[in-house]
């Protein structure tokens, strides 16, 4: 500004001799001087090297576009540039328009072939042809002028196409003004992609050393590790979607383990693990061979699985996929991205990031899985030491134990009928009592379990529970008894079920609490508890580990109750009893409502092994949840036993400057409207699909609606005369009006 030139030659020295530190006119130095070229009109040079200080390839295109376009009075004007491997042409703006994808055509067969291989201008003006994307965005030629643009480095080598289009004749002039231009355009449009590209590798150096730090931070959780890595990938490459696999090498499978870009799982649950065998699809490949794969075309692919897309409504246009290697060279993991986002496929630079960071996810991921293992030893053996400090059982009590159970068996009618309610026993009538229901079923003879190690068993159970308000011994016996009622009354075992079946449920029942502490799965992982450290990235935390205690019992000396199984009913019935307890979480029956419901619809296969896994989870839940169908005095009681389980959790979580919610805080839970929430919502819902499956227990569902009417008196009572009696909820519960109104039901 207030500088006056006489003309572009004079601009341009002046332009040359300083020291511009931003944009590209520091790269015209040396380039364009005094009286070495024929500058055109100097206010079009002027402009088109003011769009240069945008430092931006495509504003420069746009402008040289509309430059020639008023020039030649063509409708539209762009530039193809050569890919790397010469085989392409792609093309990013056309006229003034930046296209959203850009449109790639291939160079053999194409108009452009032979400007290519002889290197030489082309008028063509009688073309017809389309240029087109994806996106609909399509022009349709009839007149080209097409002029190679060389790299001003390697003067015989060609690097784009200047392309102007739809003229109703080009002429010789046209083709000589766009050479002129040209010789303008190349070197600057080449200095201006060469920055993109030196500012591209910075950006992308920058954001390999955030990703470091960010993937060191959750160095020892795994799980967010593993979701971290993947996020990055995605940014890194611009990828519409990661998945994240490790290697199995015992199973020689690969372990889905992170689904990025599409997941809504929170990020302490890990979501159900999908393996693939090492020998098939896009990723095994990648596993087998180490090379990295980049796939333009999904589908023309032949090791693409394609039933994942049909399934998901997902469709993968493109895939990079690359393997995670430890400092040895072998092969931990694959990672796959898919979708390149706005371009057609993923490209060699985005390859080579995918290398670079691939070594710092192999050391990130090895020493975040040795400090796992090293703290899961340690979580392990404070565990295991305060099992055996709790369930250890003396020999002098063992016998005393063992001469009150060898009387007379205690199964009565009484105790057979579904109205019997178990929490009225002692803890030394239980543990007799399931001795009995052991023998009732026929189990201690079909399996020849030995006596003293079943006494020896169920004492350990019985000693494995703490002693919460609700979650302990009663009602780990109480969950088992209402299984023995399924099992006996309604004679399941050889008809619905196996007989290892029905061992393997009445087991779990029994067990499937162990060692509970009176607090919910989503605490265990709030207050960061030994118990989340072990099991938070599988999921039901508490479940795994009621089972990792059931299995501590069994290979107690003189516990194993499995001990005379063959080898293939040992292994199963574990499967079995890890199944059936973590079934036990009401998460997994919500996944699988559908399921049962849809067996239920079309009818039980006995010969389906799903459908006896489908009936045997169905038939835990509604173990779990029997304290529901017996009389109201019971009903209450138990709701009472368990607010004060959850008002304890609330209060530590108060304590710990958490939030409870409404049902864990004393202060704000309204017991009867939850419990008919919990009714509604729970209870109901699975005694009918139970009751659908064997009508004779509709007597169930009829108890479980009488309860509702009942609780929804009892809430006419709490809101009439709760807030003048002074007394909190659960001291109201004992109110003879509580029990008046529900009596009246």
């Amino acid at each position: 500004k207030g500088i006056s030139f006489r003309n572009t030659n004079e601009v341009l020295s002046e332009l040359s001799g300083r020291s511009f530190q931003q944009g590209f006119c520091g790269l015209l130095s040396g380039k364009f001087t005094r009286g070495k070229m024929d500058f055109p009109d100097s206010s079009d040079i002027l402009k088109l090297c003011e769009s240069l200080y945008k430092n931006s390839s495509k504003a420069f295109q746009q402008e040289a576009n509309k430059l020639l376009m008023k020039k030649s009075c063509a409708e539209e004007a762009l530039i193809l540039f050569l890919t790397e491997g010469q085989s392409e042409l792609v093309c990013e703006v056309v006229g003034s328009k930046t296209l959203s994808e850009e449109i790639k055509i291939s160079v053999e067969n194409s108009p452009f072939q032979r400007v290519l291989e002889k290197k030489t201008s082309q008028i063509v003006n009688k073309a017809k042809f389309c240029l087109g994307n994806n996106n609909s965005f399509s022009i349709h030629i009839d007149s080209i002028l097409c002029v190679p643009l060389f790299n001003s480095n390697a003067e015989d080598t060609v690097t784009s196409l200047l392309c102007l289009i739809n003229k109703k004749n080009f002429t010789v002039e046209d083709l000589e003004m766009t050479k002129t231009w040209a010789k303008y355009i190349a070197p600057l449009l080449l200095r201006c992609r060469q920055y993109e590209d030196e500012r591209k590798i910075r950006k992308q150096a920058q954001s390999l050393l955030q990703v470091i730090k960010t993937l060191l931070v959750q160095i020892d959780n795994v799980n967010l590790l593993l979701k971290e890595v993947m996020t990055e990938a995605r940014k890194l490459t611009g990828a519409e979607r990661c998945s994240l696999f490790l290697l199995d090498k015992e199973e020689n499978v690969l372990v889905a383990k992170v689904f990025d870009g599409n997941s809504t799982e929170d990020l302490n649950e890990c979501p159900t693990d999908i393996t693939i065998p090492i020998t098939e699809g896009i990723a095994g490949h990648v596993a087998v061979t180490g090379e990295i794969l980049n796939i333009s075309d999904a589908y023309e692919h032949p090791l693409f699985y394609r039933k994942i897309d049909d399934t998901t409504g997902f469709k993968t246009r493109n895939i990079l996929c690359f393997p995670i290697q430890d400092d040895n060279g072998a092969i931990i993991g694959v990672a796959e991205l898919c979708n390149k986002i706005n371009r057609r496929n993923f490209t060699s630079f985005d390859e080579e990031i995918a290398s670079t960071f691939s070594v710092y996810c192999a050391i990130c991921i090895m020493h975040s899985l040795m400090w796992k293992k090293v703290r899961d030893a340690q979580s392990r053996s404070r565990l295991s030491n305060g099992l055996i400090m709790q369930s250890k059982v003396s020999e002098e009590e063992f016998l005393r134990l063992r001469s009150q159970m060898s009387g007379a068996n205690c199964i009565t009618e009484n105790f057979r009928s579904f109205s019997f309610i178990p929490r009225l026993l002692s803890d030394s009538e239980a543990a007799h009592a399931a001795l009995g229901m052991f023998e009732d079923l026929g189990f201690t003879s079909l399996w020849r379990l030995r006596k003293s190690t079943l006494i020896r068993f169920i004492i350990t159970v019985k000693q494995g529970y703490r002693d919460p308000p609700y979650h302990n011994w009663k009602h780990g016996f109480s969950v088992a008894h209402f299984s023995y009622l399924l099992l006996k009354n309604l004679k399941l075992m050889d008809n619905q079920i196996t007989f290892l079946e029905g061992l393997c449920l009445f087991v779990s029942c029994l067990c499937h609490d162990l060692d509970h502490r009176g607090t919910t799965s989503s605490f265990q992982v709030t207050s960061k508890s030994v118990l989340a450290a072990l099991y938070s990235s599988e999921g039901s935390v508490l479940e795994r580990h009621h089972f990792a205690q059931t299995m501590a019992i069994l290979h107690t000396e003189g516990c194993n109750i499995f001990e005379n199984l063959s080898e293939a009913d040992y292994k199963q019935c574990l499967d079995y009893v890890r199944d059936i307890i973590l079934a036990t979480d009401l998460a997994h029956h919500f996944r699988i409502i559908k399921d049962i419901k849809k067996v239920l619809k079309d009818g039980y296969d006995r010969s389906n092994p799903e459908h006896h896994n489908i009936l045997l989870c169905l038939i835990v839940t509604s173990c779990d949840l029997s304290d529901q169908t017996k009389d109201w005095s019971n009903t209450k009681e138990i709701a009472k036993l368990i607010y004060r389980e959850f008002f304890s959790q609330g209060d530590l979580e108060k304590a710990m400057g958490v939030m409870p919610s409404e049902m864990m805080d004393r202060e704000k839970a309204r017991i009867p409207q939850l419990q008919i929430n919990f009714l509604e919502q729970v209870v109901l819902p699975v005694y009918e699909l139970l009751s659908g499956f064997f009508p004779d227990l509709q007597m169930l569902v009829d108890t479980i609606n009488q309860h509702k009417r009942q609780w929804d008196e009892v809430e006419e009572v709490f809101t009439q005369h709760l807030e003048s009696s002074d007394l909190e909820p659960l001291e109201f519960l004992d109110d003879d009006r509580v029990d008046n109104a529900a009596m009246s039901v």
